[in-house]
């Protein structure tokens, strides 16, 4: 009897103090509007310099789309690419590439079955230090590898505020 109500005890602690616990707001990092702008004009800079016209997207932690912008000249679908890039980065925890390579063994072909993850370089993390706040996804150089230096170079744009 005594057990009971001790575990009784015990369990109404836990249950008064649960309602309290869960009414704590969640702070998490996220891209900010202000990051995400310099991210893609130093991403269009530099494919600009390469000679390339390119689409940029940035997603959120929640793989939303945070901000886009479609380079002038750009065919209709790097928009889109560039957001399952993007999306890619940010839900696979790496590059767009590196998941490119990983769907080339059969052991992961349940990669394919993952909606918006696409197996072309391009995409890029955004992150601070180990953790993934987003993705840069970019679109329209005459491959992948071209447009994941673009992203590199939009993140090489805010290095110092991702420390």
């Amino acid at each position: 009897m005594h057990r009971v109500s001790l575990a009784f005890i015990a369990s109404a602690t836990i249950l008064a103090a649960a309602p309290a616990l869960a009414q704590a707001p969640l702070v998490e990092k996220n891209v900010s509007m202000a990051m995400s702008l310099a991210i893609m004009q130093a991403a269009l800079d530099q494919c600009t310099r390469d000679g390339y016209k390119v689409s940029v997207v940035i997603v959120d932690k929640g793989g939303n789309v945070a901000a886009s912008v479609r380079g002038d000249g750009t065919g209709p679908h790097t928009m889109e690419f560039a957001r399952m890039k993007a999306y890619t980065a940010r839900t696979r925890s790496q590059t767009s590439l590196a998941t490119m390579k990983q769907m080339e063994d059969p052991a992961n072909a349940f990669l394919k079955q993952i909606p918006n993850v696409v197996g072309v370089g391009g995409g890029v993390p955004i992150k601070a230090g180990n953790e993934v706040l987003g993705g840069v996804g970019v679109s329209g150089a005459p491959g992948g590898e071209k447009d994941e230096v673009c992203a590199n170079a939009g993140l090489a744009k805010v290095a110092d505020a991702l420390k």
